[in-house]
């Protein structure tokens, strides 16, 4: 009985790792999108966030399960309830690249109103963050985590100065409001995917730790 508890929760973990990989190529394929004004990619990634809320079901119907039928205690039963965390993070990450692939698809239908450096940049870090949370979660590796969470920061930093490029261009034409606006919601869509990642990456540090930092790292 205690094998086949243990292997349930192997599959459980892989389950979750699937979606994670679906949900860290919905962020890549959003800024594909983006970045080279494809509408198909754009409505691809929209279409794909059912499979997204698939795996969210699923998991959260397994952990469901084996909290029921098993009564897990002490690290499993924090594998188990970190896992219902991790799928719910995982399954906003997916909606904010359908946020982003909507004004992909607004945008597109305009002239571009600038190069896109910063986004890009943005996207990298906010991507990365999610790989590393999901590779410390694999690895219960605490350091690795604590890392993502300090990752944030530049994130931040990142949306603040395209809102203050974007804001100069609205300053100086309000023709370039709209454009502008739709750049700036996907900068703060940006920002809470990598606010996901550090969820993520905190949950980790109290699987691991059995110590819940949320609120108190620097």
């Amino acid at each position: 009985m205690q094998r086949h508890f243990h292997e349930e929760l192997d599959a459980l973990k892989q389950t979750l790792l699937a979606m994670g990989g679906l949900v860290e190529d919905q962020i890549r394929r959003v800024m594909v999108a983006l970045l080279e004004r494809d509408s198909v990619v754009a409505q691809d990634v929209i279409d794909r966030d059912a499979r997204v809320n698939a795996y969210d079901v699923e998991v959260d119907e397994k952990c469901v399960e084996l909290l029921a039928l098993h009564q897990p205690a002490a690290g499993d039963l924090r594998f188990i309830t970190t896992a219902m965390k991790i799928v719910t993070d995982l399954e906003r990450i997916g909606d904010q690249a359908v946020n982003i692939a909507q004004r992909s698809l607004e945008l597109n239908a305009e002239p571009q109103l600038k190069p896109y450096i910063d986004l890009p940049r943005m996207a990298e870090c906010a991507q990365r963050m999610v790989k590393e949370s999901l590779d410390a979660f694999v690895a219960r590796d605490t350091a690795l985590a604590r890392q993502v969470c300090g990752e944030d920061a530049a994130v931040d930093a990142l949306k603040e100065q395209i809102f203050r490029e974007l804001l100069t261009f609205m300053m100086a034409d309000p023709r370039t409001i709209p454009r502008a606006i739709r750049l700036i919601l996907i900068s703060r869509f940006l920002e809470r995917v990598a606010d996901h990642a550090t969820n993520i990456a905190e949950m980790v540090i109290y699987m691991v730790d059995s110590k819940m930092v949320r609120h108190t790292l620097a």
